[in-house]
């Protein structure tokens, strides 16, 4: 039998592998598709990983929602982000990765049917994922002003229908780098407030934020903490992607419900991972601080690089977008001459968003050096003009 289930028919593959598999491992590609960092996560975190393997209770099924000292950890982290004391460790759950408790918090929060409002572009597994529980997302655009990535707030209004349960936002926002400001979250915590919404915010990158951008975080804002569910993991910030810990964090009433769906998910997440997370959460400031300096500064070389070519800044994030539309060519065109001709592997957007999608190619700059980096405008020169 071959036929696809119904839930699949709308969800397309992931381009990101199909790239990563024709660049392959030759060392003269710029790799610039997929979400990764050579960055290495805390030493501390290493050894705390470490010193887990063969240990009696990180190698158990329970505790099924995670191990309560990493549990407190997340909730001691998560006040400090958003500045209020309000998290307690039996409002966390411990998940394996960002990505299970995104659909977690989907499943807890939505029945088939219901609208979730997202940006455009987005991440593309955040689109999909709300496919794949049976609701119907809804895309708002990002329009370009002053060059950058702005909200368009009308558009969010005007959207929102009684069919609309949840919006589901992630800042700062992967692929485009956009990072909302203080009248667009007003305005978010306004539309969810009076169309009785929940937020899922997708905290993954939150702290990644460039040119001293200050972070404002939407459950510190009034009547927010009750209706936000607060998906983070230590991939990013920590660059502890193959732990595959995360959380999902959030009122007490609903985390009940987050939680079920976990141990019918996954059952429980990884006990020698979450050692190592637990330990890279208590890590000095310093050390995400010079990593941030240094993603920074590679954002400043690509966009140097590209000076010639429609590149919006990212204010956040590892990554930001290069328009081809421009250039008469489509993502997946632009993406296989940027390999042949060029050598440089870049996601293309076809499926990340509707209006910002199939005209533009992700590049990520978090996982070569600034002097691989410099070498982007003869590549993309040699491809592209």
């Amino acid at each position: 039998m071959t036929m696809t289930v119904s839930r699949l028919q709308d969800i397309p593959g992931f381009s990101i592998d199909r790239v990563a598999a024709a660049a392959d491992r030759d060392p003269d590609v710029l790799r610039l598709e997929n979400l990764d960092t050579d960055l290495a996560p805390p030493q501390e975190a290493v050894d705390a990983t470490r010193q887990a393997v063969g240990r009696d209770d990180d190698n158990s099924y329970l505790p099924f929602t995670g191990q309560r000292t990493l549990r407190e950890v997340v909730a001691a982290h998560v006040n400090r982000v958003v500045g209020r004391a309000g998290y307690a460790p039996e409002q966390v759950v411990i998940t394996c990765g960002g990505t299970e408790g995104m659909l977690d918090a989907l499943l807890a929060v939505t029945d088939p049917g219901d609208e979730v409002v997202l940006t455009d572009p987005t991440y593309a597994g955040m689109i999909y994922r709300v496919r794949l529980v049976g609701a119907v997302p809804v895309l708002i655009p990002f329009v370009i002003q002053d060059r950058g990535w702005r909200l368009d707030l009308d558009r969010l209004r005007s959207s929102v229908t009684d069919r609309t349960k949840a919006l589901f936002l992630m800042n700062p926002s992967i692929p485009s780098g956009a990072v909302l400001d203080a009248r667009e979250w007003d305005a978010v915590a306004e539309v969810c407030r009076e169309r009785d919404l929940w937020l899922i915010y997708n905290a993954a990158m939150e702290r990644i934020l460039f040119d001293r951008r200050r972070l404002i975080h939407p459950a510190s804002l009034d009547g927010m903490a009750e209706r936000t569910l607060i998906v983070g993991s230590v991939s990013k910030e920590f660059r502890m992607i193959g732990w595959r810990i995360g959380w999902v964090v959030g009122p007490e009433h609903v985390m009940t419900d987050v939680a079920r769906v976990h141990i019918y998910n996954v059952v429980t997440p990884p006990g020698i991972a979450q050692a190592g997370a637990a330990t890279a959460l208590r890590t000095s400031a310093e050390d995400f601080r010079a990593c941030l300096a240094e993603w920074e500064g590679r954002r400043d070389v690509l966009c140097a690089q590209l000076e010639e070519y429609v590149t919006i800044p990212a204010a956040g994030g590892w990554s930001q977008l290069l328009d081809v539309a421009v250039l008469g060519l489509n993502s997946f065109e632009a993406s296989r001459r940027l390999l042949e001709k060029g050598r440089v592997a870049a996601t293309p957007m076809r499926y990340w968003g509707d209006r910002n999608g199939d005209g533009y190619v992700r590049l990520v700059f978090s996982n070569e050096s600034l002097v691989r980096l410099a070498e982007v405008r003869e590549r993309v020169d040699r491809a592209l003009a």
